[in-house]
């Protein structure tokens, strides 16, 4: 069995890779750019087979939780930053809540891989 830290570097990558490849999709507006579009399709590619290899020692609602969860937040912080997006304070609260989600799981369940 791996160990968290590789788990954890694998489901690192993951995120990583599924949040640029949505900046692309941004930037490919619509799949109507083929550079874009064929860069989402890499980085989801390999932000797949990351998470796929985070799952061979962790659950998979835990990996996906936090792959979803902090891949929310991180698409959400670069949109605003990149795109000049703005967030509303539901938006902001909802976030926020994803965090403690995730944050709370970390800390309390048995389920998550330390």
């Amino acid at each position: 069995m791996r160990s968290a830290l590789v788990a954890y570097s694998y489901l690192g990558l993951a995120i990583l890779f599924e949040v640029t490849g949505s900046i692309f999709l941004q930037m490919s507006q619509q799949l109507t750019k083929l550079v874009p579009t064929l860069t989402v399709v890499a980085f989801y590619g390999v932000s797949f087979w990351s998470l796929s290899q985070a799952l061979k020692s962790m659950p998979l609602g835990v990996a996906y939780a936090i792959w979803s969860g902090l891949g929310i937040v991180l698409t959400a912080a670069i949109s605003v930053v990149i795109f000049k997006q703005v967030l509303d304070m539901a938006a902001i609260i909802g976030i926020a809540m994803i965090v403690s989600g995730v944050v709370f799981m970390q800390l309390f369940s048995q389920s998550a891989t330390h």
